[in-house]
């Protein structure tokens, strides 16, 4: 993917969650107790911390989703609103609660996550018109899959109406349609969403390549899938490339994969080839782990160079334009 003139926005589709988080010593087995430290409360859902990654790294990124009418609602709309996220087209539901992820971090940084989708599950053709009158055809549309598939399905098809650019972050895991992938122009897996999608293990690069491969011979125009601390593998019409890992001590996963797509919109939208973006996006991801909760340790622009240090004039390049707005 060439270089190209920068976008006029990014439109995220997607969820709104408050994260229920406990620090733990340890993960649970099935039916053991493990006893852990306070509970904390974050902003979060996969569709908003990827909203907020973008915008903290200078993106002007419009919210589409919905909440309840509660307190959790409230909270996380002023979030994105601290951050300078749009959020003018996120719908408060009269009949369902606010959307919320109970999540377990032990010490290494690992995660357990369960959701209750509450009103992100009422997402549909009213939040898919209002991100389609945002679009244009130089706008990225950025989707996951924790509101129903039907949207990002709708979604998708209106943005290739008007002919922007589309990322799909597959996650959580589940199988796709197969007229949705040839929707997609980037799509990104983790190992585990790769493997479910296409009925295959994923753990090393070879494996990480072959699951890219059948991406792009279902229709994707690019794959990226992730593989934690040994970086990232990226398939396009190009060919092949490996993106090492930045090497960090993490403290909590939860958003990383987040930072990781907010970073990589963003450097799209700033003209980024595929491959620096995907970069930018590992960058990000590396950056986030370094902090607890989910918005609360997505990074900014400086923190991001920060961890680069000497290999960083290409991302500045990047990080560092004007909006064109």
């Amino acid at each position: 993917m060439n270089r190209r003139a920068a976008v006029s926005s990014i439109v995220v589709l997607g969820s709104l969650n408050m994260d229920l988080v406990v620090a733990l010593p340890h993960l649970p087995r099935p039916a053991e107790t493990v006893a852990g430290e306070r509970l904390q409360t974050f902003p979060g859902g996969k569709g908003a911390n990827q909203a907020v990654a973008a915008t903290r790294l200078g993106g002007d990124v419009k919210m589409v989703g919905r909440v309840g009418f509660d307190t959790f609602g409230d909270t996380l709309i002023r979030a994105l609103d601290s951050d300078g996220v749009d959020t003018s087209r996120v719908q408060r539901d009269a009949d369902e609660p606010t959307g919320a992820a109970l999540i377990l971090v032990e010490r290494s940084g690992q995660n357990m996550i369960a959701l209750a989708p509450g009103a992100n599950a009422r997402v549909g053709t009213p939040e898919v018109e209002r991100a389609e009158k945002c679009l244009d055809s130089n706008s990225i549309l950025v989707l996951q899959l924790e509101i129903p598939l039907s949207a990002v399905e709708a979604a998708t098809q209106a943005a290739r109406r008007v002919g922007a650019r589309v990322i799909l972050n597959a996650a959580p895991a589940a199988a796709l349609p197969a007229e949705l992938l040839r929707g997609l122009d980037v799509l990104v897996v983790n190992e585990i969403e790769a493997s479910a999608l296409f009925g295959r293990p994923v753990e090393t690069h070879d494996e990480a390549a072959a699951a890219g491969r059948a991406a792009l011979a279902a229709g994707v125009a690019a794959a990226v899938v992730t593989l934690g601390a040994a970086g990232a593998v990226l398939v396009d019409a190009s060919g092949l490339s490996h993106i090492a890992a930045f090497q960090v001590t993490a403290v909590d996963t939860t958003a990383a994969g987040d930072a990781f797509v907010g970073a990589l919109a963003l450097a799209l939208a700033r003209g980024a080839d595929l491959f620096d973006a995907v970069r930018l996006g590992a960058a990000a991801g590396a950056a986030a782990a370094t902090h607890p909760g989910a918005q609360s340790s997505l990074p900014r622009a400086h923190e991001v160079l920060d961890l680069l240090s000497t290999d960083g004039e290409w991302a500045a390049g990047i990080l560092n334009q004007r909006s064109s707005l």
